[in-house]
């Protein structure tokens, strides 16, 4: 049997990039862009090249995941990585980060409302019929 295939097959306790995209909630392709950006380190390889990943290394795939899904960015992330591997941290400093992120996503809300309202009140003025007029592109074209 050729070596090859032996190394296709994770050892015990190991995962490979699909086990581990599966396990955590962040996708192959993405893992290796973590990778790529240095935000995760990088995978241990088989003997054929193929990336192993540690039920450690799953974990903090999991980590970025949530992280993600809360709208923290790439950088916020490597911060938050940081003190979450730091036991000596502060946890005012996570707290500030949270905080910090928080008073983003209230501006980001903000102005999201505020797109709302125009296009409401634009699409309101629109008659939507055969005619060619419309105050939503005219609205557009003022730029």
């Amino acid at each position: 049997m050729d070596s090859h295939c032996n190394q296709e097959v994770p050892q015990p306790g190991l995962h490979n990039i699909g086990q581990a995209a599966k396990a955590s909630g962040v996708s192959a392709k993405m893992i290796r862009h973590y990778e790529a950006i240095g935000l995760i380190e990088a995978a241990r390889r088989t003997d054929a090249g193929y990336r192993l990943y540690s039920e450690r290394d799953v974990q903090v795939l999991q980590f970025i995941h949530r992280s993600r899904v809360l709208g923290f960015s790439l950088e916020q992330i490597k911060t938050l990585l940081a003190l979450w591997q730091n036991k000596q941290r502060a946890s005012k400093d996570v707290r500030a980060m949270a905080r910090q992120h928080i008073a983003e996503l209230d501006e980001k809300i903000a102005s999201m409302q505020a797109m709302r309202r125009t296009l409401e009140q634009l699409a309101k003025r629109c008659h939507g019929d055969d005619r060619p007029d419309c105050p939503i592109l005219d609205d557009l074209s003022l730029g």
